[in-house]
């Protein structure tokens, strides 16, 4: 369990100090955030990422009351020459791209869907005109695609940057640093779940990232998604049938209408959850930036 083997971090990051404290609570909440986020094994429909964005949210917050904790400004201000606080605030700009990328994704698809939407409720578009709109729209899903792997790739070199480790320091730092550290390596592994669901493909690969591997002991956050789990992967099959049989029957475009409907609605409550996510994580980096530029 990844509470486990946080708890046991802890614990030896103590026993190298010949005066060992109990870390601040605030840290500890920190803590049972990611441990609640590294607990289940699989992904495998909108309705978790739902909720593990929305646990990652409560992650960031708590680490955005943990920053403005005096102890951790003295820590930063009396440790700004030090790498790890360089890295620190690459990885808060680093978290921003890969956040940027993940809503970007989901974005394009969202456009892509409205207009799809608006044809197929114009009731007198015929065959061809729909037909059109709907070689666009996969058209537009392979470019997609084609972002969200480039993003992937950027992901997992990102991932292998998170190299907060320090020694020789107090307690609280040490503490304070293994957080910050997992913490970035956690929300990577949870974009890189949500860009794999975005490519609505069933090709997600695990994720072979040694971090996440160490964190979450071998509880990876990729996977691979099936059509009928994945909203993305649903219209996509759709369309793709669609567009070779160029049927217009009633009850054929009802029923993409549907799936179309539905995908926007999943769209809409993970962008809501990226935004707030977003927003949470620049709140953090002007925060670092405030405490080491004073």
């Amino acid at each position: 369990m990844a509470g486990s083997s946080l708890n046991q971090k802890f614990h030896n990051h103590a026993r190298s100090n010949s005066l060992p404290s109990k870390p601040h609570p605030l840290i500890l909440q920190c803590n049972e955030h990611l441990a609640r986020l590294g607990a289940s094994d699989t992904i495998s429909s909108s309705s978790f990422l739902r909720q593990n964005l929305t646990s990652l949210l409560d992650l960031h917050e708590c680490i955005e009351k943990l920053v403005q904790l005096p102890l951790t400004q003295e820590a930063l201000v009396h440790e700004r020459q030090e790498k790890w606080v360089d890295d620190l605030l690459d990885g808060s700009l680093r978290l921003l791209d890969a956040c940027t990328a993940t809503k970007d994704a989901l974005l394009h698809t969202k456009e892509c869907t409205r207009e799809l939407q608006s044809t197929i409720r114009r009731r007198r578009a015929g065959e061809v005109e729909l037909n059109v709109e709907v070689k666009k729209f996969l058209t537009s899903r392979k470019v997609v695609r084609k972002a969200i792997f480039k993003a992937l790739e950027n992901l997992k070199g990102n991932a292998n940057k998170c190299n907060l480790a320090i020694t020789n320091k107090d307690y609280q730092t040490m503490a304070l640093v293994a957080l910050l550290k997992d913490s970035e390596v956690i929300t990577f592994s949870i974009f890189e779940s949500l860009l794999n669901f975005f490519s609505g493909s069933a090709q997600g690969k695990r994720s072979s990232w040694g971090l996440v591997s160490k964190l979450m002991h071998n509880k990876r956050a990729g996977y691979t998604q099936g059509t009928d789990e994945n909203e993305f992967a649903k219209v996509d099959a759709a369309l793709q049938l669609f567009a070779f049989n160029m049927s217009t029957k009633s009850n054929d475009i009802n029923e993409l209408q549907k799936k179309l409907e539905n995908l926007g609605s999943c769209i809409q409550d993970l962008e809501e959850g990226l935004e707030s996510l977003f927003r949470r994580l620049i709140k953090i980096r002007v925060a670092l930036l405030n405490i080491l530029n004073h």
